[in-house]
């Protein structure tokens, strides 16, 4: 189990569905919010920095990291694998601050059995059509491609009833601020809140 003063966050969606936009204005926007960058074995997309978007390492190393129990959890994803860094985590709720893990599905079942406080929240498009629309208009993706991506979309779909919270993105500045209430909720909770209100009544 990791011990942590700061709160762990999990969002998750399908590919299209916006969750890079909103937590990424999410943690802008929000003091003492960090968020989680993965490992991965996949090479860089155009545009894509090692240590900002993602740790990129091959296969040797991140099998090194599995065996020394170097991930919190681990998946493999479209023939790539993608890895929370237990170090990093750590080091990084032991200052307080909330971390933000943007993985998919099974990685944050994997991640709630590592910190069963972790507050889960999906992320849901409109409709199947929506983001099918979403994914064609990135153009990053052949036919064959956003269709196993669409099957891929229903199978994480169903794994909302794992989670804690559902956001739906159909308006963005709704979505958002939707999303940033679960922060700021979760940060106002009497276990979290108990040493300020300790501190507080010991001045009466």
């Amino acid at each position: 189990m990791i011990q942590h003063p700061g709160n762990v966050f999990v969002v998750s969606a399908p590919s299209g569905a916006g969750k890079s936009t909103l937590a990424q204005r999410l943690v802008a926007s929000v003091p003492d919010l960090v968020f989680s960058i993965s490992f991965t074995t996949r090479k860089p997309r155009p545009g894509e920095v090692d240590g900002r978007d993602y740790f990129f390492i091959d296969e040797a190393r991140f099998d090194a990291m599995v065996a020394e129990g170097g991930f919190v959890e681990w998946v493999q994803v479209y023939g790539h694998r993608y890895g929370t860094g237990r170090d990093w985590l750590q080091q990084t709720l032991a200052t307080g601050r909330d971390v933000l893990l943007d993985i998919e599905t099974t990685g944050a079942r994997n991640l709630r059995e590592a910190i069963p406080d972790a507050r889960m929240i999906f992320i849901l498009p409109p409709s199947a059509a929506s983001l099918e629309q979403r994914l064609r208009s990135r153009g990053k993706d052949s036919d064959e491609q956003i269709a196993i991506r669409l099957k891929h979309a229903r199978h994480e779909l169903e794994q909302y009833p794992a989670y804690d919270y559902l956001v739906l993105n159909d308006d963005l500045e709704l979505s958002y601020r939707h999303f940033e209430s679960i922060i700021l909720a979760a940060r106002a909770r009497r276990e979290r809140m108990t040493p300020v209100a300790e501190g507080v009544l010991q001045g009466f």
